[in-house]
């Protein structure tokens, strides 16, 4: 397993050890205990699969105050994945990061608790899957407008297919700041 870092401290892009023949592939999608090797043991309480048509934007979403930590990839197709830091009071606050998932890398992101996230399918078809450490929570469920101006998210799309809940999500500046996650070094 190999972990890579990302322009965000803590997001981190996970390349598995693939095991591959003529009769096709192997590797392991999770092992803790290599992950916890790099300083990362996350607890999952919840798993997640979405699919999503070529264009679909997914996010950004995020829960506060019951956040999730999401290790996330894609089984068939490819996706544009962001991580964008939304922690009070974080050097980083307001920056993301993107990285490409596909079935063919076999990537996992591992987005920490205190980030938003999203993402657009680039292929016919997207096959999405999550692990959380937090089961959703309605209460908390929050999101961000995906081309605010002030993120200038570089998305690869520029007329996403969105859901209304997505289309009329706020802009990061007028969320009330405590229902943005803390930054805790």
């Amino acid at each position: 397993m190999k972990v890579i870092e990302t322009d965000l401290p803590g997001c981190l892009v996970v390349e598995p050890r693939v095991f591959a023949d003529d009769r096709g592939f192997f590797f392991e999608s999770f092992n803790l205990d290599r992950l916890d090797a790099h300083g990362l043991a996350p607890r999952f309480v919840q798993g997640n699969v979405s699919s999503s048509a070529q264009g679909v934007l997914r996010g950004l979403h995020y829960q506060w105050p019951h956040p999730q930590g999401k290790y996330v990839s894609v089984i068939e197709g490819e996706v544009w994945d962001v991580a964008v830091d939304i922690r009070r009071g974080s050097p980083t606050f307001g920056q993301w990061t993107a990285v490409v998932l596909s079935a063919g890398n076999r990537r996992h992101f591992w987005i920490p608790e205190g980030f938003a996230h999203g993402f657009v399918a680039l292929s016919e078809r997207a096959l999405f899957t999550y692990l959380c450490t937090a089961t959703y929570d309605p209460a908390a469920d929050a999101s961000i407008r995906w081309d605010d101006p002030e993120l200038a998210i570089d998305w690869p799309v520029s007329d996403p297919t969105l859901s209304p809940k997505d289309a009329g999500a706020p802009l990061l500046a007028s969320i009330d700041p405590e229902r943005l996650p803390v930054f805790n070094p």
